[in-house]
């Protein structure tokens, strides 16, 4: 069934109390389109860090600077877009939480569970300053589609 498109954004300070907002919009932007509850909070999941990350790491918890996030709902594709106005970081350098080494460290989670939870990421960077990462899911894929709803 083709559904009519949507989307939403929403501008936020630089402040963690706001992560919770942006989250909930995804959940419910993806329970809505017939995602289960299940597939809906592994989404939150990835959009949390992805604005956590852009707080902390791009805006450096600057509550000057704005993180904005742009959901567009297509038929059955999600695409979201997290934005911030900091320096931006090179997402390579980001150690792997998988490594033995760095099973103890806090860093470097929040992209592994981006990168686990959705179908794509990838990064840009402006040279006036500013991260915008782009995630992607189909949500028809596999599992997750409530039959109820769809």
């Amino acid at each position: 069934m083709e559904r009519d498109g949507e989307r939403i954004e929403i501008t936020i300070s630089s402040r963690f109390e706001n992560i919770e907002l942006v989250q909930v919009i995804a959940e419910h932007l993806c329970e809505n389109a017939g995602l289960d509850e299940d597939g809906s909070h592994w989404i939150g999941m990835a959009v949390r860090e992805a604005v956590a990350n852009a707080i902390k790491h791009g805006n450096k918890l600057d509550v000057r600077k704005k993180v904005n996030a742009t959901f567009e709902l297509r038929g059955f594709n999600l695409e979201i877009r997290i934005t911030d106005e900091g320096q931006g970081f090179d997402p390579e350098k980001v150690s792997d939480p998988l490594n033995p080494q760095n099973l103890m460290k806090t860093s470097g989670r929040g992209i592994f569970y981006m990168k686990t939870f959705m179908d794509h990421i990838e990064y840009s960077f402006h040279n006036s300053g500013g991260t915008m990462l782009l995630m992607t899911k189909n949500l028809a894929k596999g599992s997750g589609i409530a039959s109820s709803k769809a």
